[in-house]
């Protein structure tokens, strides 16, 4: 998964526990990506500033238009798991407060932001 993508899922996957921000802190990038929209758990829609594009649809089903891919997030309490079809690779991870890690199984790599 690409690092906006992995920014984008971990800036969903915060809304959906009640965190929202403007931007996600990607430590891997040490930078702030600037993320904004709404996020509730019926539906995402989101626009990553950085890429100049959206990221929507039902948590479950999101669409990354930068990739043109689908990616699908599944929300079990403060943990998640899901798949992205653009590089076709699982990833999981959790939200906890402000911070959230994700594994990308891809790189065999965690992750970690802020909002």
């Amino acid at each position: 998964m690409n690092s906006n993508s992995r920014a984008c899922v971990a800036y969903v996957a915060a809304g959906l526990c009640g965190k929202n921000g403007s931007s996600v802190y990607d430590y891997e990038q040490s930078k702030h990506i600037s993320i904004s929209g709404t996020v509730d758990a019926n539906n995402v829609n989101i626009y990553d500033h950085e890429r100049s594009c959206h990221v929507s649809g039902s948590p479950s089903s999101l669409y990354d238009y930068g990739n043109s891919a689908h990616i699908q997030l599944t929300m079990n309490g403060t943990q998640f798991s899901g798949y992205d079809y653009h590089t076709s690779n699982h990833f999981s991870g959790n939200v906890n407060g402000n911070s959230i890690s994700v594994y990308d199984y891809e790189t065999s790599t965690h992750y970690n932001y802020s909002v």
